[in-house]
């Protein structure tokens, strides 16, 4: 530790502190443009120029470190004069174009341009034009307003690991840009708009739609993956115009994928405000109580095992909960959450959630992917691993498809023999695994989804109770959900214990299930349920509602209050942004209204009602993550003799843009699957 003197108070810093982080400690402002706490220093723009006693001139803060003793000063005369002169020159090629600049009201230049900036200029020349580059469908350019502060080269190399951004020429004909400029090719390019200090690279999609003042700013939780992002969701009346990423160092830090940010113009698409019936093979319009007694009808005319619950993966916890409540009350066995076929009879929380939790990652030493394409399936998680990797260099294995995670791995193969010889103590990655102190498995759905999924996880317990993944303060055995709703409906027992969604297929095919109430659940093979009825319950007309023969319209996930659960079992709570349109119905009073006139008599009036029923039955839903949570054994029998019925492993998503029903009608999503086609096409070719 270092004592030092900011503005003559006295305070005590790491070592390793930069003058500008040990102002910041003392509660000091510094400006600074090209600094950022999660970037490599760059030292480009001189904005947080500071006076240190016995320097012969001002210092730049972001790139000098404390030494003992050393008096700093912040907000001398020979300071003040510093940054204003840096200001001058930032702002000499500037358009000063603020009444048309999508970043106005959102700007770093113009905060700091009103406390450093002159009201007129001493440069009497033309000022530099440089032509927009092309980043993308997301990322729009005005590179005329770039002051080279960096950000966005170092976020993409440093957080996103694509090299694909750069500069070219020198001084002030330096420019950024896209190699040919080509897209890039990123599922978190579109951070860069946030990191930019002017607006230089702001939002596509967002251009022009609306001033910041003008919106309603909510902070919520993102449900486009099972992270549990935390964001913040502008609206201009009942529309969704932007999603921003909100501060949270336990799981995204101030970072979001793109999907997250774009698909929310899909939110306005084909959807669904009012009740519909299938007459003669053609969907009417209808009201809510002929929609609700037809479905009542049904339910009634059918025998409990002629009925199956299926749950989608925007469904909140609240939703689930009366779900399983309504199949309780009905007594309907068929009920399944899990979209994806995983047939694993789970009997502890610990064997489906992620264990080490994302903020753990940076604690493990050796880190084992299987059947996990990380980069797609939760980009947050993945920058979180690569960020390790990049502070410590620890080994990484992968068995599965061989993908481009933006950080180098050992690829184990795309064989689950491969997974044998290390629980057989074959591979060369066991030395790797015997050595760590915190190893990490991260289980991909693809392996637990498979007819022969019962052998897998026979070998990766087998694999975890060798290797030091467990002891009483870690717990490195990581199940990675691919869907928002999964934990919370897991925990709810919103599944067959000894069946799977295949089974619900077969009893389909064969006749035996008569009545599938999808609660949301687009994922599904609707061509196995050609001989039921299906009820539709969901706020989007997507692949659900063309199969359905009633049809609830319900909100969608900005649209409702509710409570979702993280793939690593942390419990959020999300907030309404908008409201539904027109005649659609918050998820929960549907269920409830069913029940109602069921006669069930559950006593629900509010919101709160349900989550204090929850809470009664399920408190330990409320605790807090914590690392280590004790693992059990999911198999009782060590298996000795395994035999796989396909040894190749197959990647759980096909297209990252395009996963659900919110996505799937999103114009920006399909512009950004289609380039991302187009490019990875060309260079395979």
């Amino acid at each position: 530790m270092a004592k030092v003197k900011v503005d003559g108070t006295e305070i005590e810093v790491r070592d390793d502190m930069t003058i500008l982080q040990a102002c910041e400690e003392a509660g000091k402002e510094v400006p600074r443009f090209c600094y950022h706490d999660r970037l490599s220093i760059a030292g480009n723009c001189r904005m947080c120029l500071v006076d240190v006693e016995g320097s012969p001139k001002p210092v730049a803060s972001c790139a000098m470190p404390v030494n003992e003793g050393m008096s700093i000063h912040t907000n001398t005369q020979k300071v003040k004069k510093a940054r204003e002169g840096v200001m001058e020159f930032l702002l000499i090629n500037h358009p000063l174009d603020c009444p048309v600049c999508d970043q106005g009201g959102e700007c770093d230049l113009q905060d700091q341009t009103v406390a450093y900036g002159s009201g007129k200029s001493r440069f009497d020349l033309n000022k530099r034009a440089v032509e927009e580059k092309y980043m993308g469908p997301l990322i729009k350019t005005y590179m005329t307003r770039c002051i080279h502060c960096t950000r966005c080269i170092r976020f993409s190399e440093e957080v996103a690991g694509v090299k694909e951004l750069g500069a070219v020429n020198r001084g002030e004909n330096m420019e950024i840009t896209t190699y040919l400029e080509k897209s890039i090719d990123s599922e978190m390019s579109a951070n860069v708009i946030d990191l930019c200090p002017v607006g230089a690279l702001t939002s596509k999609p967002y251009q022009f739609e609306a001033r910041p003042w003008e919106l309603k700013k909510t902070e919520t939780i993102d449900v486009m993956d099972a992270v549990g992002s935390n964001i913040r969701v502008d609206t201009y009346g009942w529309k969704v115009k932007r999603i921003l990423p909100r501060l949270n160092e336990d799981i995204n830090e101030e970072w979001i994928s793109d999907k997250s940010r774009y698909a929310c113009d899909g939110l306005l698409n084909q959807r669904l405000d009012t009740p519909y019936i299938k007459h003669n093979g053609k969907l009417n319009s209808s009201d809510w109580n002929d929609a609700l007694n037809e479905c009542l009808s049904l339910i009634k005319n059918h025998r409990p095992d002629e009925v199956a619950f299926i749950i989608g993966d925007f469904i909140d916890l609240e939703t689930s909960y009366l779900i399983k409540q309504l199949s309780n009350g009905l007594n309907i066995k068929n009920i399944e959450c899990r979209q994806e076929g995983v047939k694993l009879p789970y009997s502890d929380r610990s064997q489906y959630i992620f264990n080490s939790t994302i903020n753990g990652i940076e604690e493990s030493d050796c880190i084992l992917i299987l059947g996990s394409n990380v980069r797609e399936e939760a980009p947050i998680i993945n920058t979180r691993i690569r960020k390790h990797l990049l502070n410590k260099d620890i080994p990484i294995g992968l068995i599965g498809e061989k993908f481009d995670l933006t950080y180098d791995y050992q690829h184990l193969g795309n064989d689950l023999n491969v997974l044998k010889s290390i629980s057989d103590g074959d591979n060369s990655f066991c030395q790797k695994l015997k050595k760590a102190k915190k190893p990490m498995i991260i289980i991909g759905q693809s392996v637990l989804n498979r007819d022969d999924s019962l052998n897998t996880y026979s070998l990766i317990e087998n694999i975890v109770h060798q290797y030091p993944f467990l002891d009483s303060s870690w717990n490195g055995v990581n199940t990675l959900q691919l869907s928002a709703s999964r934990v919370g409906a897991l925990d709810m027992g919103c599944y067959q214990t000894s069946k799977s969604l295949n089974d619900i297929y077969s009893a389909a095919e064969n006749g035996t299930i008569k009545l599938l109430f999808s609660f949301g659940a687009d994922e599904i093979d609707f061509s196995k349920f050609k001989g039921s009825k299906i009820i539709y319950m969901g706020s989007h007309g997507e692949r659900g509602a063309s199969n359905a023969d009633i049809i609830l319209p319900s909100a969608a996930y900005t649209e409702k209050d509710g409570i979702y659960i993280n793939t690593e079992g942390r419990l959020q709570y999300a907030y309404q942004a908008s409201f539904p349109p027109s005649e659609a119905k918050t998820d929960w009073k549907i269920i409830n209204q069913i029940s109602e006139m069921l006669n069930l008599n559950w006593g629900l009036v509010t919101l709160d009602d349900v989550r204090k029923q929850i809470k009664n039955q399920y408190p330990n839903l409320f605790d807090h993550v914590s690392v280590g949570r004790p693992y059990k054994r999911l198999l009782a029998n060590k298996s000795t003799k395994i035999a796989f019925e396909k040894k190749e492993i197959d990647s759980s998503i096909k297209d990252f843009y395009l996963t659900d029903s919110i996505s799937r009608l999103s114009k920006t999503m399909a512009e950004c699957s289609q380039i991302r086609r187009e490019l990875r096409n060309g260079r395979s070719t």
